[in-house]
């Protein structure tokens, strides 16, 4: 399985959620675990998906994504797990 972190942060609004997991169906992504929350009218999503079946690379995902995140005026950034991993480490 190749899971990737997708983190997802910017002021509220309408279609947020609808823009990346519609894009992450269409590449082929999995979603295996989300979680969203909204603090004084800001936005913040942690996704785990899985692109095993994906049909891009992640470089490519990446690019993608934060494109998408610049035209709907938020921050969309990919990590792979195991970078992630390694990163928050003690």
């Amino acid at each position: 399985m190749k899971k990737v972190v997708i983190t997802v942060v910017g002021k509220d609004t309408v279609g947020i959620i609808a823009r990346v997991c519609t894009y992450l169906a269409e590449a082929g992504i999995n979603i295996l675990d989300i979680s969203q929350t909204i603090v004084s009218g800001y936005f913040n999503m942690m996704m785990i998906v899985d692109m095993t079946s994906s049909k891009k690379t992640f470089d490519e995902v990446s690019a993608e994504l934060d494109r998408a995140g610049e035209e709907i005026g938020v921050s969309i950034k990919c990590q792979r797990e195991e970078i992630f991993d390694m990163m928050h480490r003690i």
